[in-house]
């Protein structure tokens, strides 16, 4: 981990860059302009936070203070999974969109968690 130069590097700000991507590019476009200001706005800065917190938490000092971040990150990836079965319910989105994005949502978390528990592990400053 200390090898790392950048948070860009990070496996789960990777896997939330592709998830904020597949929300920008097959979610969004497939909402109604009575959404732009509700739900699409929301997903949209539900899906960018993500990956926001992951890079604040690298660029702080202590473990904690990262790890807290990834947190916040993780409950803006459920905020956006929870957008997305909106947009499901109202019939915006197809089950197959909503599962893609569930696939995402879950390897990003997965990877996510990996992440929080190695820092726990490694206590690294």
């Amino acid at each position: 981990m200390g090898s790392l130069k950048s948070f860009e590097e990070l496996a789960c700000w990777k896997e939330a860059r592709i998830l904020r991507n597949f929300v920008k590019d097959y979610i969004i476009p497939k909402l109604p302009s009575s959404e732009k200001f509700e739900l699409a706005s929301q997903i949209r800065r539900s899906s960018r936070s993500v990956g926001n917190n992951i890079a604040e938490g690298f660029g702080r000092f202590h473990y904690q203070e990262n790890i807290q971040f990834c947190r916040i990150a993780r409950g803006s990836l459920n905020e956006t999974l929870d957008h997305a079965i909106i947009a499901f319910d109202e019939n915006y989105i197809s089950e197959k969109v909503l599962q893609e994005l569930r696939d995402f949502h879950d390897k990003t978390q997965k990877i996510l968690n990996g992440y929080i528990k190695y820092l726990k592990d490694s206590k690294v400053s």
